[in-house]
């Protein structure tokens, strides 16, 4: 279903956009558009897939996200930040705070914005685009999340931020670029990743619904995922962008002394329209939605986000 959806993305988009030609005598073949220059496409990303392309040596990125995750449950809102760091010319290291705050439907509110777990993150070039060649830019990625938000002993659910777990993941990030009838650049990316957890000590209220006086231990899923990102260069400064998103969760399981119970497995699929607009190779800023129907266990939800991000 994603693939179908992506193809007449991509069909609607090609047919859509105008061809330039240049100026011919009468009864001529019009000369074909020239190429657009990888120089005069500026981008800051799609909204979910990270990209493959390091940092050079001693170079910091800054990505700043605002959401509001809005369902039939209420609002999630929250932000999360990636700091990133050109380590090496092939290491680029980093971290990503992030924060939140709830509002439910016919519940408490968070009682301030609360902290969420914390990921380390660390990817490695594998190999750099050279369009020349056809050869993509490939890195592989490892992130470890340190559960510093609170997930137990609450006092209202709407202050759970974290999971209490150690959650490590790997990934393959790839990114390639197209020139497509009219000269203007797309450009694709794919990541593929999994994630394995640990058990998370749980007390009383918490994220995974246990109630006061509860005393066990909770274990978050396995998790796989898989995104498919496209940008259209309409002009230097302004660009469309698409996700394609798809993630599969394992059952989360909860234990204590009278036993386990477990939830059903989770898949998730997900559209991210986005339109970016940068100011210069350094600075940029892109606004979209994701869209998550309503299938399985997963309630349909609309997230409105923006970010900003900066090279320095």
């Amino acid at each position: 279903m994603m693939q179908r959806i992506a193809w007449h993305f991509l069909a609607a988009l090609a047919a859509g956009l105008p061809m330039v030609s240049a100026s011919a005598q009468s009864g001529a073949d019009p000369a074909p558009p020239a190429r657009q220059s990888l120089d005069d496409a500026w981008w800051t990303g799609p909204v979910v897939a990270n990209s493959p392309a390091p940092l050079p040596l001693g170079h910091f990125y800054v990505e700043s996200y605002l959401f509001d995750v809005r369902s039939d449950g209420g609002d999630g809102f929250g932000s999360q930040t990636y700091l990133l760091y050109g380590l090496t010319d092939r290491w680029t290291v980093g971290l990503r705070p992030s924060f939140g705050y709830t509002r439910p439907v016919g519940g408490s509110p968070s009682a301030h914005v609360g902290v969420g777990d914390l990921a380390l993150h660390a990817h490695y070039a594998l190999t750099t685009l050279d369009p020349g060649s056809g050869t993509p830019a490939i890195a592989l990625a490892i992130e470890e999340s340190l559960p510093i938000g609170r997930h137990d002993r609450l006092d209202r659910a709407s202050n759970g931020f974290g999971n209490g777990a150690y959650v490590t993941t790997l990934a393959v990030y790839a990114q390639q670029v197209f020139w497509l009838p009219n000269g203007r650049i797309l450009r694709g990316r794919i990541n593929i990743g999994g994630s394995l957890s640990s058990r998370a000590p749980v007390h009383d209220l918490s994220v995974y619904g246990t109630s006061a006086g509860f005393d066990g231990t909770a274990r978050p899923g396995a998790s796989v995922s898989f995104d498919n990102a496209w940008e259209y260069s309409i002009t230097r400064n302004w660009v469309l962008a698409a996700d394609f998103y798809y993630r599969h969760d394992a059952p989360t399981s909860v234990r204590d002394a009278s036993g386990t119970r477990r939830t059903g497995t989770f898949d998730t699929f997900a559209l991210v329209p986005a339109v970016e607009y940068n100011w210069s190779p350094r600075i940029g800023v892109i606004a979209g939605a994701r869209y998550i129907p309503a299938r399985g266990h997963n309630a349909r939800s609309l997230t409105p986000i923006v970010a900003l991000s900066v090279f320095l």
